[in-house]
Order: C-alpha cells, then sequence, then structure tokens
C-alpha cells in the first residue's frame, strides 16, 4: 500500500463498517451484498486503486455482517447443546467458575436450527472440575443469544458481548457430566499465571501483576474496576500502547547500545535495533493473548517505531490513518469499541500539540513535556468518557497528572524487571516487593480521591453541553494561535456551566418512578425532590453477582428500602446495598430473616412526602402464618389522579382480602409475581383496571412470566402491557395535571401506537 492512500485506506474500512450496521438495522439481505462483491469485482478490474479500497470496505463489512449472523439462533436458546470446545479463559468466581470457550463442533436437538454458526460462548459452570486454558472438554451447555440488561446510563454488556464476538451465553449442564477430552498444551502465559499463584504476594499483588503484564484483567475483583472507573484510570491496568510501547522502548534502547558497542562509527545506521524492538513488540503482545487493547497497541507502536525510525517513513498524520485501517482490517469489530477512540482521539491531539515542537531536552524538559501532555490530554479524554459512558471522574486529571507518571515510571518496569529477574533468587523478589510497594501508594492516592471527589454522573440534558466546553478547552489551550481571552473563556464556560446547571434547575415535581431491568426479579426506585425510595433489591445470581451493583455508582443515599419480603428475587441486592450504599431506613414484613434491622410494615400505615402519598395495603398487624409471598408489602402511591400500585408476590387469596381498599382505576400496576399465574386473578385485574401494567421479568426465563392467562386478562381490560425482559428499564412520572407517559430503554416498533 502506498502511503498516499493510507486516509483513503482508513475512510473506507470506516464505510465498511458503518454500512454493516446500516444494513442490520435496515435488513438488508445477503443478495444484496453479493451484488455489492460483483460490483466491487468490476470496479477493482477497470480502476485498481480504487478498487482496493472498496475491497477493504466490503472485507471489513463482512467481518461484521459475519458476527451479526454467528449469534446463536432463538430455536435453540434454552435447548440442551452438545459440544466439543476448547478454554480460552477460567475464571472463578465465588462457587461458580466462569469460562470463555471456542467451539470446535456441537450437536444441538433434532428439528432445531444448525448450532454450527456459533464459535465462541461464554458460560458459568457450577461444578467441582477445574478448568484451565487450553483444554479440551466435551459438555453439554445450555445457552441463549447474548442479551443483558437495559437500564440508562449502566453498561451495555449485550453490546459488549457483540463486540468481543462472543456468540451465546448461558451455563454448564451437570447431567451429563463435563469430560475433559485434552489437557493444555504449553503456554507461556498460563505458566506466568501458575507461576505467579505460588509467590508469597498478598492477593491484590498478584491480581495487579496479571492484569498489569500478562493482560489478564480479569484476574482483577468488582471493587478494583469500580475503583478505577471512579477516578479515570481504568486506561492504566489494560494492556495499552503504555505497556507496549514501554517493554518496546526498553529493548529498542539496549538493541541500539548493543549496535553502538559492535559498529561504533556507525550504529546509528543499523536497521536491526529496530527489527528487534518490533519483534519485542509483537511478542508482548501475543504473550498478553493479543485481547483487542494489546493487538490495537501493537498496531500503533509499530507503525509508532516505522515513523520515528526515518527510513522512509510515513509522517505522522499518515502512520495514524494508517493505524486506523489496519486495526479495522485487522479487528472489524473494533470499530464499536470505545477504547479504540479513546486511543486514537489521544494520539491526535498529541500528534497536534507538539508537531512542530522541538523534543524535550533534560529530565526538566521532559517532566514539563510529560505535564503539559497531560493537562491538554485531561479535558478532552474527559469529554470523550462524558459522552461514551455518561460519567466523569472530577479529580481525573489531577489524579492521571501523579498515576500516569507513577504507573510508567514505578510499576510497570517494576513488575517487568521483576519478570525478568525472576530466575534469580531473591532480585526478582524484591523487585516486585517494589512493586507491591508502589501498589499500595497507588491504591491509597485512588482511595483517599473517591472519598473525596466521587465519580458524578451529570443530568442528561447537561452531557453534551459540558462535553463540547471541555472539547473546547483543549483547542484554546493546546493551539499556539488563540487568544488569552478566549482561553480563559473557555476556562470560564467550564466552571460555570456545572453550577448554572445546578442553580437554575427547577425543583423535581410530582414522583418519578423506575422499574429497572434486574432480569428475573424485581427492583423499583422512587424519587421525589427531597426524598428517595427503594422497592425491592433485586436478585443476587449464584456465582455472587447483584444486578444493583451495575444501576449507581457507590456512596448512594437511600431515605427508605422497602424488602417485599426475603426471596431471593426481591432481597438479593440487600448486601450490596450495605456494602456500598447508605439506607436511613429499612423496611420489611415481620418475620422475614433479612441481614438488617427493620420496621415492619402493616396495613394501614401513611406517610406523604414531597406531596406524594404513599400507603401499605397489605400484611396486616402482628404476627401471622402466611406464605413469604403472602406476607409481601404492598405498597399504593398516589399523586393528584395518578395511582401506582406495586404488590409483591402476593397470590389471588390476598389480592382478594385489599382489593375493596384499591382506588380504581389504577396508573400503573407493578403485576404480582412478575406475571405469575398464582397473582393477578380475574376479580382484582377488573375492579383495578389499570391503565399500565409493568411485568418486572427476566428474559427466557424458566417459568415463562408472564403466562398467557395474565397477559390475556390484562389485554381484555385494554391494559397497555410493558415488560423489562422485553422493553428494558421503564420510567415514567407520577405528577399532578400531567399527562402519564412512560419511557422505556428499548423502544419496540409500533408500541406509542398501542399505548
Amino acid at each position: 500500500m502506498r502511503l498516499g492512500v493510507a486516509m483513503p485506506a482508513a475512510l473506507a474500512a470506516l464505510a465498511g463498517g458503518i454500512m454493516a450496521w446500516y444494513s442490520h438495522a435496515a435488513g438488508v439481505t445477503s443478495n444484496a451484498f453479493g451484488w455489492v462483491l460483483v460490483a466491487a469485482l468490476l470496479i477493482v478490474a477497470w480502476q485498481p486503486r480504487r478498487g482496493i479500497w472498496l475491497l477493504m470496505g466490503l472485507w471489513v463489512f463482512a467481518g461484521v455482517q459475519q458476527e451479526w449472523t454467528s449469534r446463536l439462533p432463538t430455536g435453540l436458546s434454552g435447548e440442551d447443546i452438545a459440544v466439543e470446545a476448547t478454554v480460552l479463559n477460567a475464571q472463578s468466581s465465588g462457587d461458580a467458575t466462569r469460562l470463555m470457550l471456542r467451539v470446535d463442533s456441537c450437536q444441538g436437538p433434532a428439528q432445531r436450527p444448525r448450532c454450527s454458526v456459533i464459535n465462541k460462548v461464554r458460560v458459568t459452570a457450577y461444578s467441582d472440575e477445574a478448568f484451565y486454558p487450553g483444554e479440551q472438554w466435551r459438555m453439554t451447555l445450555r445457552l441463549r443469544p447474548p442479551s443483558g440488561f437495559a437500564n440508562p446510563g449502566t453498561f451495555d454488556y449485550e453490546q459488549w458481548l457483540w463486540r468481543e464476538g462472543i456468540h451465546a451465553t448461558g451455563y454448564l449442564r451437570q447431567d451429563p457430566p463435563p469430560v475433559r477430552l485434552a489437557s493444555a498444551g504449553p503456554s507461556l502465559r498460563q505458566l506466568g499465571v501458575s507461576f505467579l499463584a505460588r509467590q508469597a504476594l498478598n492477593e491484590r499483588t498478584k491480581r495487579w501483576l496479571a492484569a498489569l503484564t500478562l493482560g489478564d484483567s480479569e484476574q482483577l475483583t468488582q471493587d478494583d474496576w469500580s475503583l478505577l472507573n471512579a477516578t479515570g484510570t481504568t486506561h492504566l491496568v489494560v494492556i495499552s500502547g503504555l505497556h507496549v510501547g514501554l517493554v518496546t522502548s526498553f529493548v529498542l534502547m539496549l538493541a541500539k547500545l548493543g549496535a553502538r558497542l559492535t559498529t561504533p562509527t556507525n550504529w546509528r545506521m543499523r536497521a536491526w535495533p529496530w527489527w528487534v524492538a518490533a519483534v519485542a513488540c509483537i511478542s508482548y503482545a501475543t504473550l498478553a493473548g493479543m485481547a483487542p487493547p494489546a493487538m490495537r497497541a501493537m498496531v500503533m507502536t509499530l507503525i509508532g517505531l516505522w515513523v520515528l525510525s526515518g527510513r522512509h517513513a510515513p509522517s505522522p498524520w499518515q502512520g495514524w490513518w494508517l493505524a486506523i485501517a489496519l486495526v479495522l482490517l485487522v479487528d472489524p469489530l473494533a470499530l464499536w469499541r470505545p477504547g479504540m477512540w479513546l486511543s486514537f482521539l489521544a494520539v491526535a491531539w498529541l500528534i497536534t500539540i507538539w508537531q512542530g515542537r522541538r523534543r524535550p531536552q533534560g529530565v526538566k524538559g521532559w517532566c514539563w513535556a510529560l505535564v503539559r501532555s497531560q493537562l491538554l490530554l485531561a479535558p478532552l479524554m474527559a469529554a470523550a468518557v462524558l459522552v461514551a459512558f455518561g460519567r466523569i471522574a472530577p479529580a481525573a486529571p489531577l489524579i492521571n497528572l501523579v498515576a500516569v507518571p507513577w504507573v510508567s515510571s514505578i510499576m510497570v518496569p517494576t513488575a517487568l524487571l521483576g519478570w525478568l529477574l525472576s530466575p534469580v533468587p531473591f532480585l526478582g523478589h524484591a523487585l516486585w516487593w517494589l512493586f507491591e510497594a508502589a501498589l499500595n501508594i497507588f491504591h491509597l492516592l485512588l482511595s483517599l480521591s473517591v472519598q473525596h471527589w466521587p465519580l458524578w454522573e451529570p443530568d442528561r440534558p447537561l452531557t453534551y453541553p459540558l462535553a463540547f466546553a471541555l472539547l473546547l478547552l483543549s483547542p484554546c489551550w493546546g493551539l499556539p494561535a488563540v487568544l488569552p481571552g478566549m482561553r480563559l473563556a473557555a476556562t470560564a464556560l467550564v466552571v460555570a456551566l456545572p453550577w448554572w446547571s445546578l442553580s437554575s434547575m427547577t425543583p423535581q415535581q410530582g414522583l418519578r418512578v423506575s422499574v429497572h431491568d434486574v432480569g428475573q426479579g424485581q427492583l423499583i426506585e422512587l424519587r421525589s425532590e427531597h426524598y428517595r425510595l427503594l422497592y425491592d433489591t433485586g436478585p443476587r445470581f449464584r456465582g455472587g453477582f447483584m444486578p444493583l451493583e451495575t444501576l449507581w455508582s457507590p456512596g448512594q443515599r437511600f431515605d427508605q428500602v422497602i424488602v417485599s419480603h426475603a426471596d431471593n428475587d426481591h432481597a438479593g441486592g440487600v448486601n450490596a446495598l450495605l456494602a456500598e450504599h447508605q439506607v436511613t431506613q429499612w423496611i420489611a414484613p415481620a418475620g422475614e430473616t433479612l441481614p438488617i434491622a427493620s420496621r415492619a410494615c402493616q396495613r394501614g400505615q401513611t406517610w406523604q412526602r414531597d406531596g406524594v402519598n404513599y400507603r401499605f395495603l397489605w400484611p396486616p398487624a402482628g404476627a401471622n402464618a402466611l406464605s413469604p409471598n403472602d406476607r409481601s408489602c404492598v405498597l399504593e402511591v398516589s399523586v393528584g389522579e395518578h395511582r401506582l400500585l406495586i404488590t409483591g408476590d402476593v397470590s389471588t387469596e390476598i389480592e382478594r382480602r385489599f382489593l375493596l381498599e384499591v382506588d380504581s382505576p389504577v396508573s400503573m400496576l407493578v403485576a404480582g409475581h412478575h406475571g405469575s399465574g398464582t397473582s393477578s386473578g380475574i376479580q382484582f385485574v377488573r375492579h383495578t383496571a389499570p391503565e399500565h401494567v409493568v411485568f418486572s421479568a427476566g428474559r427466557d426465563n424458566p417459568f415463562q412470566h408472564p403466562v398467557d392467562a395474565v397477559v390475556r386478562r390484562f389485554r381484555d381490560q385494554e391494559s397497555c402491557l410493558w415488560s423489562t425482559a422485553l422493553d428494558g428499564a421503564l420510567r415514567f412520572w407520577l405528577e399532578a395535571a400531567r399527562p402519564f407517559e412512560v419511557k422505556t430503554t428499548r423502544p419496540r416498533a409500533g408500541r406509542r401506537n398501542r399505548c
């Protein structure tokens, strides 16, 4: 490829990925792709240069389309599939092991779609078997198409599964038991992980060493990731340009020293040091598992070596465009990885602010260059993170100003030198002890910053204006020909926007209700101007994961939390609330076994906050012999003419006991027991006549909630039906004299016409 076509090649690759996304959304068939391919071949024969660009775009297009067609067919969802698979990754989590598998062969049920389209799956094994990367197993899996919870402003797990090339998720069946077909072959990375496990280091040091040097970031715990996210330092942990660049630079320095000793008269003209550095770059990225960040860093570092070598090398901008083209050709799904755009954006800005400037001289010069680069990068990266993730770490610029040199100059070098000198008795350990001390200081810095400057999630209307102001701040201070007045104005705008937003914000009227998507469980947030209430806490899965952990950053405050009853799908998130948030008062039925001191919910209790009326309709006061489901706290909330009714898991018999106390019609009903046939009896449905009904149920749940009979009852009343399994999280307002409107996270076609 000639250098003059670097930008057109990158644009062609970008266009191919975007067209693939659009064609999938528009439902374009594979026949149309065939005709486009024929046209491309004709153009190649007619005008080879333009044809090559077109073929590059088609390559990316085909790679993206291949991922869409490799998803598990819906006809195999919930079915047992026998597979022979190779373990790519195994991570222990509580009493479970999370496996990443490459499917070598599979056999699904007869009269079902073929399972041969799936190649990579992520499953959970509740088994005593030990799994190691590289092993081959025969096992039976129960799979479902890739999916995730859909809640506003949270991590999009389903999108992550797609861009990681994972075609199905599920769990390992115990009957028949899995059979190991072949042991793991020799793997340098796995040997390194095993070697680390045997060292006399604390657990935090081991997992950070594995993440920083071997690219095994799955060793990090949820607490580690929460701390990194809250301080804007996640980029320092994954194998990225920082780590690959350090290894490459170190090898290049040693190779140049060797060239100077062997050929002192013309060592500057030797090309082999650059080749040795390139081999070290590729080797280290391979050792780190060639994950997308490591692969992207490898490509960019190799092109950086080419640019710096000065031998028929491209300009920095040509190298930048060429890196984009190569990354997309190797990994078409990188187009949807936020990390790719953050890294390329950072490199582009560094090229802009340093192009035409003299190289720094001396220690003082390099220190000032590092400080200047970090300060000029901070607002740009903050704007990008704000747009991509809807949050910002206020202290990130100051933290990174210290953390970047600390990690790059102390932690990573001591970690890598520890590996290099590990065969030497005591010396390797001494370096890792230095790493451990540096890690403790780094961890303390992050913890203190989170306590004083917690992660900030601005309101949606403020997100894009603030991102634009931050984006404007970077060129104002980074470009030389900007008037000082513009720089001060941009800085004042960034400072004033959050203050103006908070001061001009009108007091919240009425009640905002959010029925969160937590799978097969229930979690409802009710929030007014000065009051915040949770009804239920969602489930806790067998592997220990609690969906509540993904909804808010740590340190939230709740005035009251009502736990309708102690079943896991309603009370599973209690431990997460206790660990990371503040709850003023807990409320639960008398007699429930929960790890909290709670006040009992009782029939007839009422209270009012911010003009919103709350009333318990069930259970009766005192001890009772009811089942846990039937003593659920039943809550009625009213604002003006609007009413919300939440019935927990009570049965049809209990519904009849408080039926006459319900003021009808009901604006929104959260259907009892997730839409089970044991709740939502005919009398109850007819009396309440709900305008809207929400089923808080999981996608493809084994109970088939909501059941057909219950759905028909509500449809006979002409209720508008919603389900968190299909619509994601639901949000609506209860406000006097305001029309009732429901907003969904997953809008469904035709929904507005039916409701």
